[in-house]
């Protein structure tokens, strides 16, 4: 249990940058180069590339280098550990709410001092 918390913590560090989401959101269009990926970036490359490494570091992208160019695609699994995780969330919040719901729909019971 403690490696499936540790791998969600990494998975939600890499997301947290939002320089890393637009190459998340990117990436969910189909696979693209480091280059492509940077150029509507204001970084420099090398910053960009800390960036890369992050995602890739969390299991969220995955890259391969030919010749020059380093290609990037989303490991789309990875993304079941945040939807297994939110799914858990909404179980928990909507089991809540429904006990709240019910406590105020009932009628107060009478007392004895009526």
């Amino acid at each position: 249990m403690a490696k499936y918390y540790e791998s969600l913590d990494g998975v939600f560090a890499a997301l947290a940058d939002p320089s890393r989401r637009a190459v998340v959101q990117r990436l969910g269009a189909g696979p693209a180069s480091v280059g492509e990926l940077s150029r509507d970036l204001p970084i420099t490359l090398p910053s960009f590339m800390k960036h890369i490494r992050v995602l890739e570091d969390s299991g969220l992208i995955r890259t391969v280098k030919t010749g020059r160019v380093r290609r990037c695609t989303l490991d789309r699994q990875r993304f079941a550990l945040i939807d297994g995780w939110l799914a858990e969330q909404r179980r928990t919040w909507e089991g809540r709410t429904d006990r709240l719901e019910q406590f105020l729909l009932e009628p107060p019971e009478p007392t004895d001092e009526s």
